[in-house]
């Protein structure tokens, strides 16, 4: 944990922040106070990725769907009584 006045704080705020990733930080102040900081990590959706570029229009990927959907349709037996 490292610890700045305010003033050095206010002057080195870039470096703060980087220490800030891997520890926390306490800005002490004239009266007393202590502030801490501490990275918040955001956290990501396992759905959040990059998108590809493709010419694939939208029909060509539904109708892929449909395709894909009708091949595993055919592929159930039906369960005999």
């Amino acid at each position: 944990m490292k610890i700045y006045t305010y003033s050095v704080a206010r002057q080195r705020l870039s470096e703060v922040l980087d220490i800030a990733r891997t520890e926390e930080v306490i800005i002490k102040r004239r009266g007393g106070e202590n502030f801490s900081i501490i990275l918040k990590k955001t956290p990501r959706s396992p759905f959040d990725i990059r998108g590809i570029k493709t010419r694939a229009t939208t029909d060509d990927i539904l109708d892929a769907v449909r395709e894909s959907r009708s091949r595993a349709a055919d592929q159930v037996a039906p369960a005999d009584s």
